[in-house]
């Protein structure tokens, strides 16, 4: 069984490396019909889309198949999990790129926006080409240098992201209400994906340096199953002192003892009345 479940496991790490090699492709592509103004090559990122999707559905059921069948725990629980949160974002970000494709192929044969507002998208684009082929390197060689990479480059495409806010509201520029349209929405897809890139290898890094589980230090606090049961009885002496009535003469015992007949027992009958617990 443990060998099956190694197989299944090498499996799903080569459709995860798969899946993000055909991402870092389609925006690779999606950012080169951007600039040529390509709609041939935009039109082949809008049908491997549809690929991407297929291959995400394939990794959701084995993920699925291994928590089932196999119940794994400790590193391999939490590389399945990974995994299967790792799919749902890299087919986000094939879905990005199929977006931007599909603006290049609705503009064409005109560019969709004027210089230098394309200029800044196309810089953008070529950061969000260059996060996609380091999550495709850093889910294959799981390097995590490249995790703090990643973060830095988004960093970047998120001051590009801001800068394009400033360069679509300026007047001198002259955009039309269709390529203010475009130029949020294109620069707002390739900002995601920049998101998309971290939260992947922030989950690699997280899976590979899990820490050990902590040793304990101190001692163990004893429990109630851990406890030595005290005896059942008690010496005599140790039992609370009962409160005894002084004797009233009655019992035909000696003055100065106690009357034995105190506290009264239980089967005593109680007194009738009001706030008595009994019917009057």
């Amino acid at each position: 069984m443990r060998a099956i479940f190694n197989q299944e496991l090498k499996q799903l790490g080569s459709d995860l490396e798969s899946m993000a090699n055909q991402v870092a492709t389609a925006i690779e592509r999606a950012a080169e019909s951007l600039r040529q103004g390509d709609i041939v090559i935009a039109e082949q990122v809008i049908d491997a889309d549809e690929r991407i999707n297929d291959l995400q559905r394939d990794i959701d059921d084995l993920c699925v198949m291994l928590l089932a069948r196999q119940q794994p725990v400790a590193g391999d629980l939490r590389n399945v999990l990974s995994a299967l949160r790792m799919a749902q974002t890299l087919e986000r970000q094939g879905d990005l790129a199929r977006h931007v494709a599909a603006i290049a192929r609705g503009r064409y044969p005109e560019p969709p926006l004027p210089e230098p507002v394309l200029g800044l998208i196309l810089e953008m684009a070529d950061l969000a080409v260059r996060a996609g082929k380091d999550v495709a390197r850093l889910i294959s060689t799981r390097d995590l240098e490249l995790a703090s990479v990643i973060q830095t480059n988004d960093a970047e495409l998120d001051a590009l992201h801001r800068r394009s806010f400033q360069m679509i509201l300026d007047p001198a520029h002259d955009l039309s209400r269709q390529q203010v349209i475009d130029a949020v929405l294109m620069g707002r897809f390739l900002e995601r994906f920049g998101d998309h890139s971290t939260s992947v290898a922030s989950r690699v890094a997280h899976s590979s340096r899990a820490p050990p589980c902590p040793r304990r230090t101190t001692p163990r606090t004893p429990t109630r199953s851990t406890e030595r049961l005290e005896p059942m009885t008690r010496a005599a002496s140790d039992l609370p002192e009962v409160r005894r009535r002084p004797h009233h003469g009655g019992c035909g015992r000696p003055p100065g003892l106690t009357c034995p007949g105190w506290p009264p027992p239980r089967s005593w009958p109680r007194p009738r009345g009001r706030g008595s617990g009994r019917p009057s």
